[in-house]
C-alpha cells in the first residue's frame, strides 16, 4: 500500500453512494450503527495515525453488517482513516490476505502504519461467529445458516468485530 493508493479509494460514506445490491439495507446499517463511549475512548487511547482499507463487494452481507461500525468508529477516532476498496478489483490485496490461505471471503480490514506499512488484518467476521459458520454452521442448509448468522449480527451490533479490531490496533501499536 502506498499513501497515493489508500487516498485514491472511497471513504465509506462515498462507497455507500456506489452500492447497487442490498442498497437499503446499506443505508439502514450506517444509519443505526452506533460505538459506545468506553470504545471509542479506547480506541483514541491507541497512539500513532492508522490507515484501515476495507476490501469489500456490495453483496456481502458481513460487510453490510460491520463496516457501518467501523465507520462510525474510525470517525470518532482522529488518527483512524477507513478508506474502501472493491474485493474484486484489487486481487493483489485480495489474495495476500485469504481466509484460511485459500477462501476470498470479505470483509477484510488491512491495517496500515503512518508509513503504510502494513501491521495487520482483521476479517472476514467476528471470531464467534466464524468458528460457529465453519463447524456447526456448516450443517446446516444456506439458508438457515445465514439467518443464524444475522442473527447474531442483531445481537451483537459490532460490539465483537470492533473488540477484536482494536486489539489488533493495540497490538500494531506495541501495547
Amino acid at each position: 500500500m502506498d499513501r497515493e493508493r489508500f487516498f485514491g479509494a472511497p471513504t465509506f460514506s462515498a462507497y455507500l453512494e456506489t452500492v447497487e445490491k442490498n442498497r437499503e439495507l446499506w443505508h439502514a446499517l450506517a444509519r443505526r450503527a452506533a460505538v459506545d463511549e468506553a470504545t471509542r475512548e479506547r480506541a483514541r487511547a491507541i497512539p500513532s495515525t492508522w490507515h484501515v482499507i476495507a476490501l469489500t463487494e456490495d453483496w456481502c452481507g458481513d460487510a453490510i453488517n460491520t463496516l457501518p461500525v467501523f465507520e462510525r468508529l474510525a470517525d470518532a477516532t482522529p488518527g483512524l482513516e477507513l478508506r474502501i476498496l472493491l474485493r474484486d478489483e484489487n486481487p493483489d490485496l485480495m489474495d495476500a490476505h485469504l481466509t484460511n490461505g485459500k477462501s476470498r471471503s470479505i470483509p477484510v480490514l488491512i491495517v496500515y502504519d503512518e508509513d503504510f506499512e502494513e501491521r495487520g488484518w482483521w476479517g472476514p467476521r467476528p471470531a464467534p461467529i466464524q468458528t460457529w459458520v465453519m463447524t456447526e454452521g456448516m450443517k446446516l442448509d444456506v439458508n438457515d445458516r445465514y439467518r443464524e448468522v444475522r442473527k447474531f449480527y442483531a445481537r451483537d451490533r459490532g460490539r465483537t468485530a470492533l473488540d477484536e479490531f482494536l486489539a489488533l490496533l493495540e497490538e500494531a501499536a506495541g501495547g
